[in-house]
């Protein structure tokens, strides 16, 4: 049996596959989001990391909380100059006390 024949009766695609994802638009889901928000997001996230192990480490609320803060809020803000402002707002809120 050669192996062009039986690759000739093997469907192509699976159908099941095609039509569970008919809805999604591969370009909707990032849309909202351009490379420098992207970019806000992943260093404003480290520091929010940084901030988190720190409070987590002595016990202190606030830095946990901001480090929370810093690390989500980059999923919901999609405008570089909101996430810039957010960002700047929440980290220079880690070095003043209160």
């Amino acid at each position: 049996m050669a192996l062009g024949s039986t690759l000739r009766h093997r469907p192509a695609f699976d159908s099941r596959i095609l039509t569970s994802m008919e809805g999604l638009d591969p370009t909707g889901l990032l849309s909202g989001f351009s490379l420098y928000t992207i970019l806000l997001a992943v260093f404003f996230g480290l520091v929010g990391f940084a901030a988190f192990r720190y409070g987590r480490k002595n016990d202190e609320p606030r830095p946990l909380f901001l480090g929370i803060a810093l690390m989500a809020y980059g999923y919901f803000v999609t405008n570089v100059w909101v996430s810039l402002a957010i960002g700047s707002v929440l980290t220079l809120a880690l070095f003043f006390p209160r």
